[in-house]
Parts: C-alpha cells; structure tokens; sequence
C-alpha cells in the first residue's frame, strides 16, 4: 500500500473531510472559543489551520498543473499570521472557510492528469514530493485534527488503511530525528510490525493501532519515554 496510490487516498481524503466537518457542525459558536487539546490554540484556530492548510494545498496543485512555482506558504509568519486572522472570525464564517476551501482543493487536485500528479512540488518543509502526495498530506491533516479538536473524534475513527499508512510515515520520520527511542511497534491488532528509532529495541510497543499511532502523533499520552516531534 502506498501513499500515492490516488485510487484510495483521494477516497481517505473526501472521508476524512467529510467527518471533520460533521464534528465541526455540531460544535455551537461559543464551543469553537474553547480550547483544543493544542497549546494555546482554540477550536477555532485549528479549523483556521486545517481550512488554511487547504489553501495551501491548492496551491501545490496549482503548481503541479500549470508549472508555476507556488509555495504552500511564503514563510512561517504568514501561515501563523493567516491562522490567526481567520480564528478571529465569526463562528459561521470559520466553518464556512473549512468547507469552501475543502471544495475548492477537490476541484483542484480532481482537474489534475496523470502526468500533472507525478509533477515535482515542495512541502512547506522544503521536501521535493510529486503531486500524488498532496493527497496524503490532507489525510494527515483533516483525519489527525477533528482529534485535536477535543470534541469526541478519536484516532480510533481513522480507517485501519490510514493507521497503517501513519505508521509507516511517522515511524520512518521519527527514527531519523535525533533522540528517538529504539522500540518494536507490534500492535496487537496487526499481523506485521514497524521499527522505531535506530539501534536494538529496548522494548516492544503492543497496543492497538489506533493508540500507537495517537502515541506517535501525541495524541495518546502513554508510559513511554517522550518522543521528538513528528511534524
């Protein structure tokens, strides 16, 4: 299973958009004011963020399309700077950004050939990624956040394909930062394992997927030693 596989991620993607905007829906204006389970931010700045990251998506697409050099973002300062802006806003506005800007990067990544997906883009982190992974980067995103919105989604609601696909993905990342742990990931739930952090493991990670990957993500607070961040 692969990440660029368009045949079942853009599927993850409309799923994952689809849920995120249910529990969004069902939050009243003044619960968007309360605090998500991220520093300092309020239900209503991680919905900025997610509808903001889709912006920056299509931007991505928009490059792969044309061959027009556009960025996610041009610096750290405009993304916080835009993430701010747009939690300020009233609460039907904030919910009414989420879905357009979500509608407009499935209009734009729907527009896209098969060559256009194997186009060279940049993550907002400088990585050089073809088109076919914006997909997955929205997954990450709409699936991980109705998390952090602390307002009844769970890493549980992830479809198990998409747990799998993060294991792969956060465990490759974190190993390679420094001062990762050495552990064997061996949820119970699945027949295969993932290596975490370099070197012999020290012990043996056998939750279910869904918890091990709220660990990973810090989203599942467990008796483990602290990891570095993931993204």
């Amino acid at each position: 299973m692969s990440r660029h596989d368009l045949d079942r991620t853009l599927g993850w993607m409309r799923e994952g958009t689809a849920h995120l905007l249910a529990v969004v829906e069902k939050q009243p204006d003044d619960a968007l004011r309360a605090p998500s389970v991220l520093p300092g931010w309020t239900r209503a700045h991680v919905v900025g963020h997610v509808a903001r990251n889709a912006e920056a998506l299509t931007r991505l697409a928009h490059w792969a399309r044309t061959g027009d050099e556009t960025p996610m973002y041009a610096d750290a300062e405009q993304r916080a700077a835009e993430i701010e802006r747009t939690a300020a806003l009233p609460a039907s506005t904030v919910r009414a950004a989420l879905a357009r800007t979500a509608e407009e990067l499935d209009t734009a990544l729907a527009a896209l050939t098969a060559a256009q997906w194997r186009a060279q883009v940049r993550s907002a982190l400088g990585r050089a990624i073809p088109a076919a992974e914006v997909p997955w980067m929205r997954i990450r995103e709409v699936w991980l956040h109705a998390v952090d919105l602390d307002a009844g989604a769970t890493v549980a609601d992830l479809p198990d394909p998409v747990l799998d696909l993060l294991l792969d993905d956060v465990t490759a990342v974190l190993s390679g930062k420094e001062g990762c742990p050495a552990f064997e990931v061996a949820p119970h739930d699945r027949s295969r394992t993932w290596q975490l952090g370099e070197g012999a493991a020290r012990a043996v990670i056998t939750a279910p997927a869904a918890d091990v990957v709220g660990w990973l993500t810090g989203r599942v607070a467990a008796a483990q030693p602290a990891l570095p961040r993931w993204l």
